[in-house]
């Protein structure tokens, strides 16, 4: 109401708007919303941006985090030494292996071939016949308002942490086929990111790869392909970020720091 009565005084005295463009600058930016800024900058520079999205976004479709299949996989293997509804995984793990649990070393520990640990993590990244009814861990609103934005050509790069399928789902439900990129192995074999209709990169790898990423350690540094080919979508395009906090990802949050240029805006 103060900028509304402000605004309001500069008319009275009969004051040229014309003399007022550091204050109607501020006033300006006080009522626009951020959102509209950013449709506005999407319009106009369409394939300009490109999507971070974390975890926020796969969380309200009930899809566990790495840490959270890791704490599990920890109280299954402690029900079989007869300790059930253990209060903390973590410090069981510990305190009986003296060693932190990690994600690859127990499925690799647990389960001896690769097919054996893919039908393992299937239940927790696929849905069964009640969670599809439900509409658990299948594509969102937000995972298909993003594939509506890449389909018109909008977004072009998704960036993801994730390690479901979720984002493809949806994007193959409207029609475009992504390249995704999960490793170092098809970072070096992937066309030029200006040749693509659309790149999913995934940070920390994808659920059916025992290599994905999410110890402390492990998320403290990605591989010099990876960098490098964040470094190029970091430096060359704007960034939206959707459900991610940064809390967790150190790497990541490097690659965003170092950009040495900011071309687009951030939102």
């Amino acid at each position: 109401m103060g900028a509304i009565r402000g605004r309001l005084e500069f008319r009275r005295t009969g004051l040229s708007t014309r003399s007022t463009t550091s204050y109607d600058r501020i006033m300006t930016a006080a009522l626009i919303d951020s959102a509209v800024s950013l449709a506005f900058s999407l319009h106009a520079n369409k394939g300009a941006y490109a999507l971070l999205v974390g975890s926020g976004v796969s969380r309200s479709a009930g899809i566990p985090t790495g840490w959270e299949v890791t704490l599990d996989l920890v109280r299954q293997l402690a029900a079989t030494t007869g300790k059930l509804d253990i209060a903390d995984p973590e410090a069981w793990f510990r305190e009986t292996y003296r060693q932190d649990p990690d994600y690859s070393d127990l499925l690799d520990q647990l389960f001896k071939v690769q097919a054996e640990r893919q039908q393992c993590l299937k239940r927790y990244f696929e849905p069964d016949a009640d969670e599809r009814e439900q509409g658990l861990k299948t594509p969102t609103p937000a995972h298909h308002a993003i594939a509506e934005l890449v389909a018109l050509g909008y977004v072009r790069v998704i960036v993801t942490t994730n390690f479901d399928r979720l984002i493809e789902q949806a994007l193959e439900a409207r029609g475009v086929v992504p390249v995704v990129v999960a490793n170092a192995d098809q970072v070096r074999g992937m066309l030029p990111l200006v040749h693509q209709t659309c790149c999913v990169i995934k940070v920390h790898g994808d659920y059916l790869d025992t290599r994905i990423k999410n110890t402390v350690p492990e998320l403290e540094t990605y591989s010099p392909e990876m960098d490098r080919l964040l470094d190029r979508v970091f430096d060359e395009f704007g960034l939206i970020l959707c459900g991610w906090s940064g809390a967790w990802d150190p790497a990541l949050r490097s690659a965003i720091t170092r950009a040495p240029s900011r071309r687009f805006s951030s939102y």
